[in-house]
């Protein structure tokens, strides 16, 4: 193994919510000593322990509310319609079901699975899809899963042999080299235990139908024939880097006055945004989301409570510094807020 990035005493769950300050200041908390593997090239965290991970309905994550985020759906079902077609499809770990919902409006025909699913549509099943489910997709639809796996490729040799070998997959995860491109510290998680590049696929499957980055680059995907799955092996003229800088921004004190600043993004980003800048000094002290799952909740680790735009913008001083934790939303953001307050992208480089 060759280190390439550590952090000391992250949230486990970045994504759940609290109750109570001191109960969210109490989360679990794990280390981070991201990885490159000298046999496979893949990268993942070494300190990370699988059996902190216990996921519950505390867990919020759903960023439907969002309309740039619905519009990259959108982007996401023409792919699979084109590399997949309609017919027969099996979404693995669908959540809370909000893109199986969509995928049935459009007339495909998609299985769900997912054991913390809390919803009624029978098409959902709550277990994991694996030998012995009778079902035989077309297709296999992995959206931001794999990263949480501790074991990837033995995780998909498992779905490979519960769908009999055949069909297609299409996966979805956060892109690292966009993580390394924009210096985006508040991008590494203790929830995710793997990060991956496009390189990490082509060596993993024998046959990529197609593949690229999505939601301004954050993401990646790839269509693959599952029959084709192989364990990758690393390609030594291709190393793992990170910038020597990485972490320039986090020491920053920029244009906020922390009393008159605020963020904008209650999930993953701005809990680690907001506990690494309080531990250099530069906290911030209010922070704002859309999702009312997340209003009146607390950050975990920092213990922030998290608050409507209605409620909080009229305390938040015009001009104040917005600290937007994903420039994806920018515009909608500005939109929200009367364009009145001074605007920083996060991951802006």
């Amino acid at each position: 193994m060759r280190l390439i990035f550590q952090q000391e005493q992250l949230p486990v769950f970045q994504n759940r919510m609290y109750d109570n300050e001191a109960e969210a200041r109490a989360c679990p908390k794990g280390d981070i000593r991201l990885v490159e593997d000298q046999q496979t090239g893949l990268i993942y965290n070494a300190a990370f322990r699988a059996e902190l991970m216990n996921y519950d309905d505390r867990y919020q994550n759903e960023q439907g509310a969002s309309p740039v985020f619905r519009r990259h759906l959108e982007t996401v079902s023409r792919i699979l319609d084109r590399s997949m077609g309609r017919d027969s499809l099996v979404e693995v770990g669908c959540g809370k079901g909000f893109f199986l919902e969509m995928l049935l409006a459009k007339g495909f025909d998609v299985t769900g699975f997912d054991p913390t699913y809390e919803g009624q549509n029978p098409r959902v099943l709550r277990r994991y899809f694996a030998a012995g489910v009778d079902i035989e997709a077309r297709g296999l639809v992995l959206r931001h899963v794999l990263e949480h796996i501790q074991d990837p490729f033995t995780f998909l040799l498992q779905l490979q042999q519960a769908n009999r070998g055949k069909g297609r997959i299409y996966i979805e995860v956060p892109c690292f080299d966009w993580i390394g491109e924009h210096r985006a510290w508040f991008d590494v998680f203790y929830e995710h235990v793997n990060y991956f590049r496009l390189a990490d696929f082509s060596r993993m499957f024998g046959r990529v139908v197609e593949s690229g980055r999505l939601f301004g680059g954050q993401y990646l995907y790839v269509v693959a024939d599952l029959e084709t799955l192989r364990k990758p092996t690393i390609d030594l003229r291709d190393p793992v880097s990170l910038p020597g800088d990485f972490t320039r921004s986090l020491t920053d004190v920029g244009l906020a006055d922390c009393h008159r600043a605020a963020i904008w993004g209650g999930a993953s980003k701005g809990v680690i945004f907001a506990l690494l800048k309080a531990r250099a000094g530069h906290p911030v002290g209010t922070v704002i989301d859309i999702n009312p799952a997340k209003q009146g909740r607390y950050l975990p680790a920092t213990g922030l409570l998290v608050r409507s735009p209605e409620d909080a913008l009229p305390e938040l001083p015009k001009g104040s510094v917005i600290y937007v934790m994903n420039s994806n939303y920018l515009e909608e953001i500005k939109k929200m807020s009367n364009d009145a307050y001074t605007y920083v992208g996060i991951d802006h480089e």
